[in-house]
């Protein structure tokens, strides 16, 4: 099996175990770090709708919590007919703690994928350069 294929089945799970008893909206995640260890996602739901975190941020959260800040890849996965596309809150997430030329897989229900990068996903993000 290649990476890429563990690294889709991985965030592929990961859509099994999402909380989402409001929305029945899964949404899957799969961070790799530059040392190729993975980090699962899930978006975790709240009757207080604004607690609710998505499945990019719970990932780069688990990661950064364990001391990892070196990513080479994100895999996001949901049940859209379309590659599902990330929030902007998860977006600037992504911004400050990738390079913006990091690949980003994008994947919606069958299998269909978008390769993007996270520069590409948000352009003229608000980083430590700007102070």
């Amino acid at each position: 099996m290649t990476a890429k294929k563990e690294w889709l089945e991985t965030a592929e799970t990961a859509l099994e175990k999402a909380y989402v008893p409001y929305s029945k909206f899964p949404v899957g995640a799969c961070l790799v770090t530059d040392t190729g260890e993975m980090y699962q996602g899930v978006n975790i739901e709240n009757a207080s709708y604004g607690l609710t975190n998505c499945a990019e941020r719970t990932a780069f959260f688990k990661a950064v919590s364990e001391g990892n800040r070196n990513f080479q890849h994100l895999v996001i996965i949901g049940n859209t007919p379309e590659p599902i596309s990330p929030c902007g809150a998860c977006r600037q997430v992504m911004a400050e703690f990738c390079e913006p030329t990091m690949p980003v897989t994008l994947v919606g229900k069958n299998g269909v994928t978008m390769e993007t990068t996270v520069g590409e996903l948000l352009p003229y993000a608000f980083t430590e350069k700007d102070f």
